[in-house]
């Protein structure tokens, strides 16, 4: 199987340049992040600048946190124990995730809370870390409801409201949990939202519930990461799995993501590969949430090569390092490819999108080629 990347080298500024604290710069240098991405230099200037309400549109993987997570942890106080930021995401895992990002970012500064809520955990155990000091709450939705309801938080006190990865918090049926949390905080200040997609339910968002004048940031123009490889293979059903070992092979241990449309197939899929010793585990939607903790676990700490999963189940996933983006089954939907490529090539790094596609399948390349502004290259198989 023939398989190339193109590298390209771009000179960006430092984020001492735009405008971030010498305390939290010292922060990111120790997670050996020293020039800031393009929607970090076109945001975070912005952000720490003006109380605005910002619109924000960049491809999954391009360093969003610290677009919106610098900015606002400059804007808290930390001599008040009280909430004084909120982030709203669409899954457990993300949310984990970004509160361990913050984290690190104050190593060297004065000490921000962050606490994450999120379902699929016992919420009086929530409950009582709410009590100890609390500057940023990063919850999914339903969940966060759930609290208020409880008067488990106080959020009186937010200036600031982040939704990242909002697309996807639409597409997991979150619109109206959205709805009544925007309603309800009218005393906040700043709303900055970031999508990677701008579906109909996000404009709808936009014109609701933020300020007519706010801010909107488009990185490039573009909706899929420019250091994505977007690569096509036509061949049979019956041919597609050994052309995937093929594939697997070539990279050697490098490791990846495999997307099919059902749960049936992707625990049918990882079956196999484990049968050929490529080492897998499946996610999907009928998983209980400890299942899936297990398996996400192992392959964060690379016990398993491989992650076969359903678009819904990989929502929020962010692991570094994978190299390549299989697509064993095309998915139905635009924002679904913008999703499932976007695992690849985070943080500035590159990365190959690949579609396994019968002849019947290859009209959704052409499609997705005119609707995404993106050229895919077409591969064969060896011999």
């Amino acid at each position: 199987m023939y398989f190339c990347r193109n590298i390209k080298q771009n000179k960006v500024k430092t984020f001492t340049d735009i405008g971030v604290s010498k305390k939290l710069v010292k922060g990111l240098s120790e997670m050996n992040i020293v020039h800031p991405t393009e929607i970090q230099e076109l945001v975070i200037p912005m952000l720490l600048n003006f109380e605005t309400d910002l619109v924000g549109q960049a491809q999954t993987g391009t360093g969003k946190t610290a677009a919106f997570g610098l900015p606002l942890l400059e804007k808290i106080n930390p001599q008040k124990d009280h909430v004084q930021g909120l982030i709203l995401c669409p899954t457990r895992e993300l949310g984990q995730q970004i509160a361990k990002q913050l984290f690190k970012f104050t190593k060297y500064s004065d000490k921000v809370f962050t606490e994450a809520v999120f379902g699929g955990q016992y919420i009086d155990i929530q409950i009582e870390k709410l009590k100890r000091p609390t500057h940023i709450v990063v919850a999914t939705p339903g969940r966060l409801i759930d609290l208020v309801k409880r008067k488990a938080v106080d959020l009186s006190h937010v200036h600031t409201i982040v939704m990242d990865e909002a697309d996807e918090m639409l597409s997991m049926g979150f619109k109206k949990e959205l709805d009544e949390i925007l309603s309800f905080m009218t005393q906040v200040r700043s709303k900055w939202l970031f999508s990677a997609t701008m579906p109909e339910g996000i404009k709808q968002i936009v014109n609701q519930h933020m300020a007519p004048d706010a801010k909107r940031i488009e990185t490039s123009g573009d909706v899929v990461n420019k250091k994505i490889e977007h690569q096509y293979l036509v061949c049979d059903d019956a041919d597609k799995f050994n052309i995937l070992i093929q594939f697997l092979k070539s990279e050697q241990k490098n490791r990846g993501l495999i997307f099919c449309k059902t749960k049936k197939a992707t625990q049918l899929l990882a079956q196999q590969l484990e049968a050929k010793n490529i080492s897998s585990g499946a996610i999907h939607g009928d998983l209980l949430q400890k299942e899936r903790d297990k398996v996400m676990r192992a392959f964060k700490n690379e016990s398993i090569r491989m992650l076969v999963a359903t678009d819904l189940a990989a929502r929020g996933i962010d692991v570094q390092d994978l190299s390549f983006v299989v697509h064993y089954e095309m998915p139905d939907k635009e924002e679904y490819y913008t999703h499932r490529s976007g695992r690849t090539a985070r943080g500035g790094k590159e990365g190959v999108s690949i579609c396994l596609v019968n002849s019947k399948e290859l009209k959704s390349v052409r499609y997705f080629e005119k609707a995404l502004g993106i050229s895919f290259k077409q591969i064969r198989p060896r011999g």
